[in-house]
Parts: structure tokens; C-alpha cells; sequence
């Protein structure tokens, strides 16, 4: 099975904390996963790279290396208020028509409207530089409210986390929910946040925290397959069910309603990816209702339909599809893939 090699493109002085989001996801040996990813460094000079902690990096390998990627991730461009490096966006375009998938974490989406990869898109970066981003770069449609974007080709995440977000939602759609929930769980971190989620930029009303909903996230993850409405969701909180959707609102981005849909086809995706079970049963299973429902649903939100996804991602023991093969990679432009959101705009891209 052929590896997805993944290259981190440096630029100096690095933040060590983006650059650390894409190597903790991509570039590590996990017990009891299979290997899906090759990862490695280069810049545009090879040799001691300074970082924002104060200590240089040892880079090995130069603008080259972009030429092995199948996908290439900036960790952020701290030097955006200067010019771009010619030689870094000739080798950006390059590694870009030759069908590299091209991710930009936080502010290195900048680098990204500097090469013109977001010329008339959508984008996003971290809410501080929104603003920034939309008022040097007016051709890129940037959505400050989101924790990331993905086209497909090209890819923008907002600050620190999401970068992590990104990258799961990357894996995801290489290798399904299941595998994307296994690397999670070794990371210890939530196994999906949706790209429409917001990004807290707005500052409280006061200095009182927020009541938490991890509670009632947890008592009704575990009872997708029970008929939960709002109003169950508000009694475990021991709020009114208005009050239960302005904090969905204020720590999701979304609602009480759209956040259960979303977790039962989530839960879905991974039955289909894990089990033999008919669709009427997975639909049972997770809370929705039928097999018609499930189908309606399952295009909605992933563009595809659960036969499809099921054919495209069926996981055994060795990880590949169930017919033997390997399932097509987002940024592998001669393998065509039977899923439409593997390969385009994904439904994450849409705030709930």
C-alpha cells in the first residue's frame, strides 16, 4: 500500500506550536495503527531554522522536497507583514498544478492569497487576522467565524486547535471516521469538531464562565439510538430549552438540534466503516429512524450515499477497503474517487 507522504513547508522564525499540530497528527508511529502517512520538513534553505521559542530547528531539506508531496501544510508565516519569498510561492503553485493538496494552518493562509491559491474563494484564519487577510487580499472571501475551510485542493485552518481540526478532518476524508477516531483517541483529543464550529472570538458579556456542556454532549452521545429531542437535552442540564440553544450557540456554533443530527451520522459513518449491518439497522442504531431518513441525511451532510461510502471506506483488520485496495486520496489526481466530498468541498465547510 502506497503511503500518503506529507510535507511541512518552514518558514522562519516557525511556530513551533502549528508545526507541532501537523506532526503529531501526520508524522507519528501509533501502537496498534497502521501507518497511512510519511512526514517530513524542508524550507526554502537547508540548515539551522529559527523558531518563536528561541531555539533553532535543523531543517535537511529544501524546496525540493515539495516535489514528493501529496499534500504540503504551512504551520503558520509569522513574517506576513513582509514579502513573500519567490522562490516559496513558485514552489507552492507548482506543488499546487501538479495536484498537491495545499493546507495553510492559522496565518499562513496569507502565503496562500500570495500565491494566488485563494483568489476568489472561500478561506479562513485566525479571527485577530481576519480582517487583515480580507482587507490586503479583497478577491478571497474570508469567513472569520469558522475553524477551518476545505476546498479539496486547498485548505485554511484559524488558530492553534483548529489546526489540529483540520488535520483530523483531512484524515477523515482519506481514511473514514473510524481510523480519524482512532488517531484521536491516542491524541486524547474530541474526535471531530465541525469546520463551521465558531472560533470564540466574541468576548463574554461578563466575567462569569460559561456553564459547560460537556455534560450534556456525554449523556447524549451515549443515547443516539434513544429518540432525544431539545427538550431532553435541556432537562439533563437543568435549563429551559432557550437557554440550552443560546449556549449550543455561544460554545458550538450551532444548534441542539443540528449538533444531534450531525452526531448520529457521524456515528453512522463509523458502522458503516466497522460493521456488516444493513442500513435499516445502523439507522436504528443511531436515532435515525430508517433507512430512508439515513440515506437523506447521509447526502445532505456527506455528499454521498451510505453504499458508496461504505464501498469506499469499509475498514478490516489490514485497513484497506474490503475489496483489497486502498481507498483514493484526496490529493492523488489519477485515482478517481467514488465519494463526491473526498474530492471537493466538503460539507464541513457549511456553518449548522
Amino acid at each position: 500500500m502506497s503511503l500518503h507522504h506529507v510535507v511541512c513547508l518552514l518558514l522562519p522564525p516557525q511556530s513551533t506550536f502549528e508545526l507541532a499540530c501537523a506532526a503529531e497528527v501526520f508524522g507519528l508511529d501509533r501502537p496498534g495503527l497502521p501507518a497511512r502517512y510519511t512526514f517530513e520538513v524542508c524550507a526554502e534553505r537547508p540548515g539551522p531554522l529559527p523558531t518563536l521559542a528561541g531555539y533553532d530547528m535543523a531543517v535537511a531539506h529544501g524546496l525540493s522536497a515539495l516535489e514528493r508531496a501529496r499534500t504540503v501544510v504551512v504551520p503558520g508565516w509569522v513574517g506576513r507583514a513582509g514579502a513573500a519569498p519567490p522562490r516559496v510561492v513558485d514552489a507552492l503553485r507548482r506543488a499546487h498544478e501538479r495536484g498537491a493538496h495545499i493546507v495553510a494552518l492559522c496565518s499562513a493562509a496569507f502565503l496562500l492569497a500570495e500565491a494566488g491559491l485563494l483568489e476568489g474563494r472561500r478561506a479562513t484564519t485566525h479571527w485577530r487576522m481576519a480582517d487583515e487577510l480580507a482587507a490586503r487580499h479583497p478577491g478571497v472571501r474570508v469567513e472569520p467565524d469558522v475553524l477551518y475551510v476545505d476546498l479539496g485542493d486547498v485548505s485554511t485552518s484559524a488558530g492553534t486547535a483548529a489546526g489540529v481540526d483540520l488535520c483530523l478532518h483531512l484524515i477523515r476524508t482519506d481514511h473514514g471516521a473510524a481510523y480519524a477516531d482512532r488517531v484521536a483517541r491516542h491524541m486524547v483529543m474530541p474526535p471531530h469538531r465541525e469546520g463551521g464550529q465558531a472560533q470564540y472570538a466574541t468576548p463574554p458579556l461578563s466575567d462569569r464562565v460559561p456553564d459547560s456542556l460537556a455534560p450534556v454532549l456525554d449523556w447524549a452521545a451515549r443515547r443516539l439510538h434513544e429518540p432525544l429531542g431539545v427538550d431532553d437535552l435541556a432537562a439533563v442540564g437543568a435549563v429551559s430549552a432557550r437557554t440550552l440553544a443560546r449556549r449550543f450557540a455561544e460554545q458550538l456554533g450551532t444548534s441542539p438540534g443540528n449538533w444531534l443530527l450531525r452526531q448520529r451520522v457521524m456515528a453512522a459513518r463509523t458502522l458503516l466503516e466497522e460493521t456488516d449491518l444493513a442500513v435499516e439497522t445502523i439507522a436504528a442504531r443511531t436515532g435515525l429512524s430508517s433507512a430512508a431518513n439515513l440515506r437523506r441525511r447521509f447526502r445532505a451532510l456527506v455528499h454521498t450515499t451510505p453504499a458508496a461510502y461504505r464501498r469506499s471506506f469499509r475498514l478490516h483488520a489490514a485497513g484497506t477497503r474490503a475489496d483489497g485496495t486502498h481507498p483514493a486520496s484526496r490529493s492523488s489526481p489519477s485515482a478517481p474517487s467514488s465519494l463526491p466530498a473526498a474530492r471537493g468541498a466538503t460539507a464541513y465547510e457549511v456553518q449548522a
